[in-house]
C-alpha cells in the first residue's frame, strides 16, 4: 500500500527486485534439480534411452539460464549457473 507522500516508483522498484530475487531463487533451484535429474539419468537404470532423458533435462536447464540472464545479465547468470551446480551434492 502507498501512502500520501510516498514515492510510487520507489514502491513499484523494491517490489520488482524481491519479484526478481524470488524468481532468481526459483530458476537457480530448476537448475539443480534438472542438473541432479540429468545426473541420475547417466548414473541410475533407465527405461528409455539415456540420452533422450539427459538432453531433455538440459534443454530444460539452458531455459531457466536464458531467463536468469534476463533478470540478472550474462555473467551474472552464467556465474549463478556455476555456483548452483558447485553446490549439487551427489
Amino acid at each position: 500500500m502507498v501512502r500520501k507522500g510516498e514515492d510510487v516508483g520507489k514502491k513499484l522498484q523494491e517490489g520488482y527486485q524481491f519479484m526478481s530475487v524470488s524468481e532468481v531463487a526459483r530458476l537457480r533451484e530448476a537448475i539443480r534439480l534438472e542438473y541432479e535429474a540429468a545426473y541420475l539419468a547417466l548414473h541410475g537404470p533407465a527405461i528409455v534411452g539415456k540420452h533422450e532423458i539427459i538432453s531433455k533435462h538440459m534443454e530444460n536447464m539452458q531455459a531457466s539460464h536464458v531467463v536468469l540472464q534476463t533478470l540478472v545479465g550474462e555473467h551474472e547468470a552464467i556465474r549463478l549457473v556455476a555456483e548452483t551446480l558447485d553446490g549439487v551434492k551427489m
